[in-house]
């Protein structure tokens, strides 16, 4: 897939200008209207803190009225909770209303199918060629106008369900953890369930105010959760990102643990438990080396998707597993979540440590990663970052620096599909060959940004 506004989760962008604008969002409920919405005529609308979500709401609101389709507005919510609930709700989608893990200046728009799953790649390719026809925006008149249906209870709801995780709503009442709930969705939910179950909680980064999400805090910035947990003695940190689908764990001497760890750290949980279905693991070709090696030897069966949290769900889905995720921080625990779920993650994390109530600082690391440089280099649009990957010496030194690395290595340079980032992976089993190869590939990259 090369859409040039279409990534794996839908569009992304600057708020207020294209293709992040009213007008825009006006456009996409038109089509979706045409393409998606012929069972219920109804669809779902959540939103994250940004400013810039009302707007964007309003606008595809009035696209889909225009077209005879009914909206129901969720407020503010975190993505999972609109995977998860989406069945239930009987529309013919649900729209989610973020930039994740971006500043508040960005803003985007992810689709869910009826069932509470991303689309495939051959759905936004055909959203993207409609945007080009002209004739597709014409929509007949209809007297039918849609309307605003009320939604309630959907908060508490999932927060039911999430308290349900544990085996008793006194679960937790022998931790202490600090919430860094990175002034986005998860602001009221994440501290809230963690109290219905017991647990002392120390909440920071709750207080949205549509301009501070992920700023210096949550999942991107997680010196303060650090220092936090260092200074209030708990137990451990958990740090989320603007829409929840992402989670950093944060040990009690302020050491930051990856998806790739905690991957781990739950396998071994749920195999315990007879909760790992088919004793298998998915993460991507982005995770470190270790972790296979680990896995392996501990008698998991694991298996690698391409980078994205929809492609960890495509092959979990394939392989029957229940438990998949990435480094960054998606962590997929299918038997209670659609999709990357902060909230069932850390409650897992938080039942798991309990167990034995073993401090983390002395459980991670559980293996010991390889070698391995990630770079992001930015360019100033997609055109130049395009231009710089696909040139004949990027190409030739890739293949070149690949036998270079050896058999046992990971070298990957992809763009981003979420802004002009090329993303470098150079992984292997020596740290000064590593570190060459990432400095050599870095600048002949740059060498053809314009």
């Amino acid at each position: 897939m090369d859409n040039k506004l279409f990534g794996t989760d839908g569009v992304r962008g600057v708020a207020n200008t294209f293709p992040m604008t009213a007008d825009f969002a006006f456009k996409l409920a038109k089509i979706l209207s045409k393409t998606v919405c012929f069972n219920y005529k109804k669809v779902a609308i959540g939103k994250d803190t940004r400013i810039s979500g009302d707007m964007i709401e309003a606008a595809l609101s009035a696209g889909f009225m225009s077209c005879g389709i009914s909206v129901i507005p969720l407020g503010v919510v975190p993505t999972p909770l609109i995977t998860l609930k989406t069945p239930s709700l009987k529309v013919d989608m649900s729209l989610m209303i973020t930039a994740s893990h971006n500043p508040y200046q960005d803003n985007g728009i992810k689709l869910i199918n009826a069932y509470g799953d991303k689309f495939p790649d051959e759905f936004y390719t055909k959203i993207e060629n409609l945007f080009e026809d002209k004739d597709a925006l014409l929509i007949d008149t209809t007297s039918d106008i849609g309307s605003i249906l009320p939604q309630t209870d959907i908060v508490e709801q999932y927060i039911e369900n999430m308290r349900n995780i544990a085996p008793n709503y006194k679960a937790l009442q022998e931790l202490r953890v600090v919430l860094d709930c990175a002034n986005g969705a998860y602001s009221y939910i994440l501290p809230q369930t963690f109290k219905d179950l017991g647990a002392g909680v120390i909440a920071i980064n709750n207080n949205p105010n549509g301009i501070n999400i992920n700023e210096k805090c949550g999942s991107q910035h997680t010196e303060q959760l650090a220092k936090t947990v260092i200074d209030t003695h708990a137990h451990f940190g958990i740090a989320v990102d603007g829409d929840g689908d992402r989670i950093i764990l944060v040990d009690d001497k302020g050491n930051i643990i990856d998806g790739d760890q905690l991957l781990c750290f739950l396998a071994l949980y749920l195999r315990r438990h007879n909760k790992l279905s088919n004793n298998t693991v998915i993460s991507t070709e982005w995770s470190n080396l270790g972790l296979e090696k680990y896995l392996l030897s501990e008698g998991f069966s694991y298996f690698k998707s391409k980078v994205g949290e929809r492609y960890v769900i495509d092959l979990m889905k394939e392989k029957s597993a229940t438990l998949g995720g990435e480094v960054v921080g998606h962590i997929v625990l299918s038997q209670y979540a659609k999709t990357g779920d902060a909230l069932v993650t850390a409650i897992n994390i938080a039942l798991a440590f309990l167990e034995n109530k073993i401090p983390l600082s002395e459980v991670f690391p559980i293996f010991k990663p390889f070698p391995c440089v990630i770079e992001n280099i930015r360019f100033s649009n997609a055109q130049y970052m395009s231009e710089s990957i696909e040139h004949e010496d990027v190409k030739q030194a890739l293949i070149k620096y690949k036998k270079e690395l050896g058999e046992t290595s990971t070298l990957i340079a992809r763009k981003s599909g979420t802004e002009p980032v090329i993303k470098l992976r150079v992984e292997g089993l020596d740290a000064e060959t590593v570190n060459k190869v990432s400095n050599n590939l870095k600048l002949l990259i740059l060498k053809y940004q314009k």
